[in-house]
């Protein structure tokens, strides 16, 4: 599919989705929100895929909204207000709730939205110019579609300062409070980008998008008797599934596990085919 907004390069099983509006500083509307959210579900359905990074091209990683698409939707009635708002949200819920691992390459500034997309990926790794700013309330707004996944990776004393203030804060800034997960000079960006990506690659891809689901499960919930049932019984399902059993056995056999090989999973998600390297 081609995309207005997008690149996408797809090898060695791994989507890299590029955001490419470098004119605008990645700032999105309408058109790029939809074509993210596609992007993002197609990736999740491709059995070839095993992880899918998020880029931007030029100076910034993501500018936030676009300002012609703010000055159009200030126009908007209450009702065509919320309906816009919902494809920004559904597209932050989509990156979310993949089963696939995320990785956002923060390599410049990401600002307001852009720190939802951050957020809404499993994991960031930012280069040391990267910039951040929840600049909303200088607008007269708030950070609302983007506040459940920005609250919860930075937590939310952090959130207070820089949701209410919309000061810049530094790459360090972001890493200290738990927004991004590590740091790396620009000219090492994309070596640590594949470095996580190998360790992401060599787990099981099952294991993966059930560990995803047990995390949004247990993250804020109570550690009462229910909870100590449910993951007693995950546990027990992942023992019992293929790749559950073939990482016991490869272990055993000091051998690399044949995952790509296991048709059949029973702990939230099928193992995919072999990669195929391929350009999109």
């Amino acid at each position: 599919m081609k995309y207005e907004t997008l690149e996408i390069f797809v090898q060695h099983g791994v989507s890299v989705i590029w955001m490419n509006r470098p004119e605008v500083r990645n700032a999105f509307n309408e058109t790029m929100i939809a074509e993210l959210t596609q992007a993002f579900k197609a990736a999740d359905s491709d059995k070839d895929l095993r992880a899918v990074v998020l880029a931007g091209r030029g100076p910034a990683f993501c500018a936030g909204a676009d300002l012609n698409w703010m000055k159009k939707i200030s126009a908007y009635s209450l009702k065509e207000n919320h309906a816009d708002a919902m494809g920004l949200a559904a597209m932050l819920n989509t990156i979310y709730m993949m089963k696939k691992p995320t990785v956002a390459r923060v390599h410049g500034p990401a600002f307001a939205g852009g720190m939802g997309l951050v957020a809404a990926c499993d994991i960031a790794l930012a280069a040391q110019e990267a910039e951040f700013c929840l600049s909303e309330v200088k607008l007269g707004l708030t950070a609302a579609t983007i506040g459940p996944y920005v609250v919860a990776a930075m937590g939310e004393r952090h959130a207070r300062r820089y949701f209410l203030s919309a000061e810049r804060f530094s790459a360090a800034e972001a890493f200290r409070i738990g927004l991004v997960h590590d740091i790396v000079p620009m000219a090492e960006l994309d070596a640590g980008v594949n470095a996580l990506l190998g360790h992401l690659l060599s787990a099981s891809p099952a294991a993966i998008a059930s560990s995803k689901e047990l995390i949004r499960t247990v993250a804020r919930a109570p550690i009462d008797q229910t909870m100590i049932t449910e993951t007693a019984t995950r546990i027990a399902a992942a023992r019992a599934s293929a790749d559950g059993k073939e990482g016991i056995r490869s272990f055993l056999e000091k051998r690399k596990p044949a995952w790509a090989e296991i048709g059949t999973q029973s702990t939230q998600a099928s193992a995919p085919e072999k990669p195929k390297a391929r350009k999109r």
